[in-house]
């Protein structure tokens, strides 16, 4: 059976939708290395926003990520945050990546993900040896861009316009499950607390 996506195939948002809501292990049957060679860092920081897209649409935090190797393109992993839909604490965009990736020599592979990545996020990615991590989004969220340059890890933003704006309407919309992601449930409850009268 011949893929759908191929090198003559257009690279468009509904082709980087489906390759982004598609089982990462069943990629194969759905496009040829020759599309992958073709998609840039724009496309695959796009596959990221999406992911962060479906998130928000379950009702989690718009965060998403996606492992490209560095030579061939293939995509190795990708994921989006569930700290509502699974009910898991530390399943960030870049961790559901990594653990969908599974055991990998990271160290030939990009890690594009939707928001600047955590402090845990941003130790795995370096104790996971990461040669580079791509981000799109600085305006929202940042600060472990410095550690994770200082760990030897190539560090860039390409900011992703969607995902800032996707990103922004979610802490305006839901501020204690952006501070839950970010620091806990007991920090989301305090910041509540202190708000009522």
């Amino acid at each position: 059976m011949l893929p759908l996506l191929d090198e003559h195939t257009e690279i468009s948002d509904s082709a980087l939708n489906v390759i982004a809501h598609m089982p990462t292990a069943s990629l194969s049957t759905l496009l040829s290395g020759g599309f992958l060679r073709r998609c840039s860092d724009a496309d695959f920081m796009r596959i990221a926003v999406l992911l962060a897209q479906k998130s928000d649409n379950e009702g989690g935090c718009p965060i998403g990520a996606v492992i490209v190797h560095n030579e061939s393109r293939r995509i190795l992993g990708k994921g989006h945050n569930t700290l509502v839909q699974e009910n898991h604490p530390y399943n960030h965009g870049e961790t559901s990546a990594i653990r969908d990736a599974g055991r990998q020599d990271f160290s030939a592979a990009t890690l594009f993900t939707s928001l600047s990545p955590c402090r845990i996020c941003a130790t795995l990615l370096a104790m996971r040896g990461f040669s580079r991590v791509v981000i799109g989004d600085v305006t929202n969220a940042s600060g472990t861009e410095t550690f994770l340059r200082e760990e030897g890890v190539q560090v860039e933003v390409l900011e992703d316009a969607d995902g800032i704006a996707r990103y922004a309407g979610f802490r305006r919309m839901q501020p204690a499950l952006e501070r839950e992601d970010w620091q806990g449930i007991r920090s989301a409850h305090r910041a509540h607390d202190s708000r009522s009268p």
